[in-house]
């Protein structure tokens, strides 16, 4: 059984800015390359990967972020039971790619926290600690990054305007979310 121990002590609210952590939620890496891999995939998920840089595709249940040309981080749109970690997905691909030598899927679900940033000011205190120029991504619905953010290396992805899922190492958590509230303090 997971242990989900929230690292984040409570959910933040400023002037035009919500920060909350969202869990449990599946996160899987998935690694290949042949059209074999990628025809598996397609076919196991429904849906299509990207295929671009610094972009995601989502479905009804996932979303699967752009991480390199070999790898994706696959990751479900809703919490799911704190009670397994088991996932159906998971099984299928292990089954359907792993299994068959065309790729590797790994559950990184207990490494990564995400946290949902919201709000007017998301891009000042993403600004604040980012060296990334935010100006192109903050318009386009689905932008993916990898950054770093106050020192620590996360994943952003934009699931609407003004509205942000910002995942980071467990072990990076609580500074980062320590870093977030003082810097939202002060926006």
């Amino acid at each position: 059984m997971l242990n989900y121990n929230t690292t984040i002590k409570q959910d933040k609210t400023y002037l035009d800015l919500e920060m909350k952590e969202i869990k449990p939620i599946m996160k899987l890496i998935i690694r290949g390359r042949t059209k074999e891999f990628i025809t598996a995939i397609e076919k196991n998920l429904n849906m299509l990967l990207p295929t671009k840089a610094n972009t995601s595709t989502s479905s009804e249940t996932l979303t699967a972020f752009w991480l390199s040309p070999d790898e994706w981080m696959l990751i479900s749109n809703k919490t799911i039971s704190e009670d397994t970690n088991t996932y159906k997905v998971e099984d299928d691909l292990i089954n359907n790619i792993s299994k068959t030598n065309l790729g590797a899927i790994t559950d990184v679900s207990d490494q990564f926290v995400m946290i949902n940033i919201k709000g007017s000011k998301v891009f000042d205190l993403l600004s604040a600690g980012s060296p990334f120029n935010f100006n192109e991504f903050r318009s386009r619905k689905g932008s993916v990054t990898q950054t770093i953010l106050s020192h620590i290396d996360v994943i952003i992805h934009l699931t609407e305007i003004n509205d942000v899922n910002l995942l980071v190492r467990r072990s990076f958590s609580e500074h980062l979310y320590s870093w977030l509230n003082d810097s939202a303090s002060r926006l």
